[in-house]
């Protein structure tokens, strides 16, 4: 499965690129996050419940950053166990570009792949699933990220 997307935020390059290395930020913004641990500046351990379709989850999962070509891109891979539910793994590209001094456009491409009780739900739920779930997020996150611009 692939998503593409963007985003317009109201705010510096800079500001969109450190709240997207802040983990309270991103525990916030992340759909049924319940806990967000930063090991280092490139792992991440996280705890999220989802419902999807007729199947709730608890996922356990790592997520290893490489901020090489930072602040302007970074990718991201992850993987996580959602016990007898199944697993998923997958990792995302994000560019920033500065549009304008006060607005950044972010553009993710992100693949993930699912096995288990999941993949038996079929495609196009899980697409759609996760296209609300990414949509939930940014939404949330630009909100976040605009308001703290503004303070």
């Amino acid at each position: 499965m692939e998503l593409t997307d963007e985003i317009t935020i109201n705010a510096p390059i800079d500001v969109v690129y450190a709240a997207l290395n802040d983990p309270e930020i991103l525990q916030q913004c992340i759909p049924g996050c319940e806990e967000l641990i930063k090991h280092s500046d490139a792992e991440l351990e996280a705890k999220v419940v989802l419902k999807i379709g007729p199947v709730k989850a608890k996922f356990n999962g790592d997520v290893q950053l490489d901020t090489a070509g930072a602040p302007d891109a970074f990718s991201l891979t992850g993987q996580g166990n959602g016990g007898a539910a199944g697993h998923a793994k997958g990792g995302a590209d994000v560019t920033l570009t500065a549009d304008g001094p006060d607005k950044t456009i972010l553009r993710y491409e992100a693949k993930a792949d699912i096995g288990g009780k999941l993949a038996q739900l079929g495609s196009r739920l899980i697409q759609s699933t996760a296209k609300k779930l990414a949509a939930k997020f940014f939404k949330s996150f630009a909100s976040v990220v605009n308001e703290d611009a503004t303070v």
